[in-house]
């Protein structure tokens, strides 16, 4: 991965004094040379968005605007000497809703619960406001009546608005906020969101996230508020601000640091993969964000699940989540963070050595709150025997629960006997809404490509033809994170308070002005305008993961394509928005429309896109919005950054037309690489991956079962299950949450699991040219009964196969394994790599069960030492 150097855009001398505290005299126990960062300066009240940031030298010492008060100190630390080891543990123990109940707080004197995406009270994803506000209060009357009387505080992944809730106002996702360049926008919505959250009694927000984003590949890109760290900076202060309040110790509602550190800058933009950066690129473009946030006062901080390694500069910390020196020595001791650090979701699991319910590193890193949702009772028995043990000393123990019950004091919770139903906001039906704001930040965070012979904004009461498959859906505006993990699943109906983009052009241009044709099969003659609603469906994490596929949107959602190739140069005008995550290679699609709009994820009310389509109220100031990420020209011009090597972007970050613009745009160069960005096609060596199950099927390749009920392929289903009599599949857990497919043979008849692309076979001779090998993660529940086999085909009956049957009976059962086959083996038995649709199928005819994750075919893997040999797969 290409790294930029830090550019005159971004650095100043340290005397420039441009920040607050950009220089300081450090505090008496710092380091005289240790610079000191605090407030930053404001601009219309708010924090200003800088032209450029000190480049520093070392980390830096925040001086939080929340500062540690020696009576709370001495009441804390009396507090803990009373405590138990187990009382104390249970103070670091975080279990997600569905798998604690309030008997079990307070049996385990639970510190903290959390609920993920698709966690609701009662498992019901319409649970009122009053259902919610019920458990609230069960979990802390349960913890009042422990012992110590401590209360537990409950975190929910509140990103973009107080998301998971039934009914709530869901603002424009990070990159749209990015785009709109107003801190001042981003406070409001912090304050709004944490209203929702106490109408619904949590106290904790894991959000904002402070990702630098570096590769728009990555599947989180938009919750990133931009790729320039002075954006993150300023943003970080004030969606703290916003989500926490203004007193200078007081505390509204919890606000998380996430994910700390470098989880927008990993090579590949693979989520949870490898930051290779150097410590001077670490502090100045990855710490930015936190810079801001803990100077506003941000009492937790969540680990990042990537890791961090340069071998080069001498850097090998590998999971964050087992770093003391990030946790611990950056974090908390150069920084001086003196609040809690909380893991990601059974983060210590990836940790070598660790399980998602034991790991004395990260106790010992600095982590002081455990997410670990479901395996929560065995990481309290396992973490209070390595402390008797020693592998664990107390005085680590006593710093973590010091720190959760400092922030629960300055959260107002310890002394508090108000349950959360009493506080305020709760049960608001006004606070969980917050129509007006939410429209607003819509309009201020689109941004206008393109606007030939300025045919936006429209005239009142045009009649236009909208098309597309986002026109008319809550579930793809609102994207990821939005009542479900993936944002998938979702209908309309889900939506009670909202508005979509189409119902806001109905509003706009009346309804019997408005014609809509999902597909475009309305001919558009007669219209004044077609307007094409299009973009990416929903994804949340890895999910969203682009990995070496081509950016090019027409390959990843050519049904898009397809509905404007219907309209396109039909007599009227083509205006398309484009609902995305991220910036995508759209050059078929701009050529395609006469004006073109990057709407990004506008949440619930999709009215604000038609203010600024049809002119009116909102014609000035109009358009305002401008990109925070630069916009690729090319199929695989990633990453993409100021100061890259050969940076050539299509729009660099500042660009965005005013409505009244008039800026012409010629045609786009529309080629691109058949075989996506890997180099694995025709006769050359491939260099990159191919992915072919990385949490969801890698395109074009999807996962079907066979049996004798139906050998022609069951696909799997959205929900990642499908069933025959003898072979059923669900999701299941590998490295990830989610990230495998479970497959049980029942022994009653022959059965296979593959993936394979419905639209033919490919030229993968690049990957046998380089020694490649079939890779996958795999569990095995059950060893296989009877003879197993792993294939891959050219267009069955072309195929080739080796006999697995003793790889998966010699691997341990209930542990993670990772098997690696040799092309070259399936090259001597058939297969013919110039026509390759299924890259991996698994065959039985027996009993058998295993999780199959990260399937992918690995150049040079054929090497590695653990790579099985062809004779041993023979038979």
């Amino acid at each position: 991965m290409s790294r930029r150097p830090l550019s005159a855009a971004l650095i100043a001398v340290l005397a420039s004094g441009l920040l607050t505290g950009g220089v300081a005299t450090a505090a008496p126990h710092t380091d005289s040379r240790q610079p000191v960062v605090g407030e930053p300066r404001t601009e219309h009240g708010c924090a200003r968005i800088e032209q450029r940031l000190p480049e520093l030298s070392d980390w830096p010492r925040v001086d939080s605007r929340i500062k540690a008060n020696p009576a709370d100190e001495r009441r804390i630390k009396k507090i803990v000497a009373g405590m138990t080891l187990a009382e104390k543990v249970g103070q670091m123990t975080q279990p997600e809703i569905t798998s604690i109940t309030a008997d079990e707080v307070r049996e385990y004197a639970i510190g903290s619960v959390l609920n993920g995406g698709g966690a609701w009270p009662n498992r019901d994803k319409h649970a009122p406001v009053d259902a919610w506000l019920d458990l609230a209060d069960a979990y802390w009357q349960a913890s009042k009546s422990t012992r110590t009387g401590i209360p537990v505080i409950w975190g929910i992944d509140a990103v973009h608005g107080n998301n998971n809730v039934y009914g709530a106002t869901v603002f424009p996702h990070n990159i749209g906020l990015g785009a709109a360049h107003d801190p001042c926008l981003v406070r409001d919505i912090g304050e709004a969101t944490a209203e929702q959250i106490r109408a619904t009694g949590q106290d904790w927000a894991f959000a904002p996230t402070l990702a630098v984003v570096e590769d728009d590949r990555w599947g989180r890109t938009y919750e990133g508020f931009s790729e320039d760290p002075r954006i993150t900076r300023a943003y970080g202060y004030e969606a703290t601000i916003g989500l926490q309040g203004r007193g200078k110790r007081g505390v509204d509602v919890l606000a998380t640091a996430k994910h700390f550190i470098g989880d927008g800058g990993t090579i590949g933009g693979k989520d949870q993969g490898v930051n290779p950066a150097t410590n001077a690129e670490m502090i100045n473009v990855h710490g930015q964000g936190y810079y801001g946030a803990l100077a506003a006062g941000a009492q937790t901080v969540m680990v990042s699940f990537n890791s961090w390694t340069n071998e080069e500069a001498g850097i090998n910390e590998g999971k964050l989540h087992g770093s003391k020196l990030a946790v611990n020595d950056i974090l908390k001791g150069k920084m001086g963070f003196d609040g809690l650090v909380v893991s990601d979701w059974n983060g210590i699991g990836q940790i070598p050595g660790c399980t998602n319910s034991s790991c004395a590193q990260a106790v010992n890193a600095g982590v002081d709150v455990f997410m670990v949702p479901a395996d929560w009772k065995a990481f309290i028995a396992n973490t209070i025997a390595q402390v008797e043990g020693g592998q664990i000393p107390m005085s680590r123990i006593d710093d973590a629960v010091t720190r959760i019950l400092r922030v629960k004091l300055r959260a107002g919770v310890l002394d508090s006997d108000e349950k959360p139903s009493e506080r305020d906001h709760a049960g608001s039906a006004d606070a969980l809404e917050a129509r007006k704001l939410a429209r607003e930040a819509v309009r201020k965070s689109q941004v206008l490509l393109k606007n030939n012979n300025r045919v936006l904004p429209l005239k009142p009461r045009s009649k236009v033809l909208v098309v597309g498959k986002s026109a008319d859906s809550m579930q793809n505006q609102t994207g990821g994170w939005t009542l479900t993990w993936q944002g998938t699943g979702n209908t309309n109906a889900d939506f009670p308070v909202g508005q979509t983009i189409l119902g806001g052009l109905k509003e706009a241009l009346g309804e019997q002005n408005v014609v809509f044709s999902e597909t475009g099969d309305v001919d558009p003659a007669g219209f004044d305008a077609v307007i094409a609603v299009i973009g990416e469906t929903p994804y949340a994490e890895g999910v969203g993961d682009i990995g070496k596929r081509t950016l090019e949107a027409a390959k990843l959602y050519p049904q898009d394509l397809a509905v404007l190739d219907k309209v396109s140069g039909k007599g009227a005008p083509v205006v398309t928005v484009y609902v995305s995550g991220r910036p995508l290679h759209v050059n078929k699609e701009l050529n395609r429309s006469d004006a073109f709009v990057a709407a990004w994820l506008p949440g619930t009310e999709g009215g604000g896109v038609a203010d600024l389509l049809v002119r009116g109220r909102y014609t000035w100031p109009g358009y305002t919005g401008t990109l925070s990420y630069s916009w690729p020209k090319s199929a695989c011009q990633t990453p993409l950054n100021p100061g890259d090597e050969g940076y050539d972007p299509l729009f660099k970050p500042g660009y965005g037309l005013k409505t009244w613009n008039h800026r012409t745009i010629g045609r786009l160069d529309e080629t691109s690489p058949e075989t996506g960005c890997s180099g694995g096609g025709g006769g050359g060596v491939a260099t990159e991956d191919l992915e072919i199950h990385n949490r969801i099927d890698v395109a074009p390749y999807r996962s079907f079962i066979g049996s004798p009920d139906n050998w022609g392929g069951t696909e799997l289903g959205p929900d990642g299950e499908a069933a025959h009599t003898n072979l059923n599949v669900v999701p299941a857990d590998v490295n990830v949450q989610a990230d495998a497919l479970k497959a049980t043979w029942t022994g009653t008849g022959a059965g296979q699991l593959y993936y394979q692309d419905p639209a033919g076979g490919s030229d993968l001779r690049g990957y046998l040219n380089a020694n490649a090998a079939l890779v996958f993660d795999v569990i095995v529940h059950q060893a296989p009964a009877a003879r197993t086999v792993i294939s891959a085909h050219c267009v069955y009956p072309c195929f080739g196969e080796v006999n697995a049957t003793g790889v998966f009976s010699g691997l341990p059962t209930g542990v993670k394994s990772t098997v690696k086959i040799p092309l070259s083996c399936l090259a001597e038995r058939g297969l013919d790599f110039e026509v390759v649709n299924t890259p991996f199928l698994v065959y039985t005819e027996g009993a058998f069960q295993a999780s199959f994750a990260n399937v992918r075919w690995v150049p040079k893997a054929a090497a590695d030492p653990d790579a099985r040999t062809c004779a041993e797969l023979a038979g």
